[in-house]
């Protein structure tokens, strides 16, 4: 059972009542007196902080989640935004197309300026 918190009207005193979801929300004393209830503010905040250079944080914040591998990518991408506005250019995504490079002997597709194949050959911005 919720626990729905009053407050007496003169005292101000307060008062923790255990309440079914289902049932009137309001409380009255011995006195004929009644208290008003307060609401409070949610205090639920999952994920809302996650440091954009741990694997860790963005592991946890995204492993319940329902979504698309779209989604995925898109907070990736986010977060990639957050480590280059601090620092000029993301040092996470600069470390993977180095060994991208070292591992392959050729740039990113995503860093390459030159698209080739056997038929054709596309020079990009």
């Amino acid at each position: 059972m919720p626990i729905y918190v009053y407050q007496h009207p003169k005292t101000e005193e307060y008062l923790e009542v255990l309440q079914g979801m289902n049932d009137l929300h309001e409380y009255t004393d011995e006195a004929g007196i009644e208290w008003k209830r307060i609401f409070f503010v949610p205090n639920a905040g999952f994920d809302t902080q996650v440091d954009p250079y741990s694997r860790q944080d963005y592991l946890k914040a995204t492993e319940n989640k329902k979504g698309t591998l779209g989604d995925l990518m898109d907070y990736s991408k986010e977060l990639s935004q957050k480590r280059a506005d601090k620092e000029g250019k993301d040092p996470v995504a600069e470390k993977f197309y180095a060994n991208h490079e070292k591992k392959t002997g050729v740039k990113h597709p995503s860093k390459a300026k030159v698209y080739e194949s056997k038929n054709v050959r596309v020079e990009y911005d």
